[in-house]
């Protein structure tokens, strides 16, 4: 049986959409495994020189600098290092602020 022009033209329109979908994911499960690679020699970095409370608030700095790299545009690769360098940034600014400012206690009496 033959196919119509119209058939021939839409399995393949079918399958460059699927090769293109392939391609994406591709880009998307690499940009995941780096994004991950950097965020966690950046965590533990942080908790060996800062400790743990520092981490945790580091990996949240990370995180919300990473947010605007979610958005779609049209380069495949992003700049995992820039987020980085921003989270870096915060925490340097957080320990500066922890050493200019006198620790105040609190109490509850």
């Amino acid at each position: 049986m033959f196919l119509s022009s119209f058939d021939r033209s839409r399995k393949g329109s079918e399958y460059l959409m699927s090769q293109q979908e392939s391609f994406s994911d591709l880009i998307y499960d690499e940009q995941m495994h780096l994004a991950e690679r950097e965020l966690s020699c950046f965590i533990a970095a942080v908790a060996q020189l800062y400790g743990p409370e520092q981490a945790r608030l580091s990996e949240m700095d990370w995180l919300d600098e990473a947010d605007p790299m979610d958005t779609p545009h049209f380069s495949t690769e992003r700049d995992w290092r820039a987020v980085t360098i921003a989270a870096s940034a915060r925490l340097a600014s957080r320990l500066a602020l922890s050493l200019t400012r006198p620790h105040v206690l609190v109490s509850n009496c």
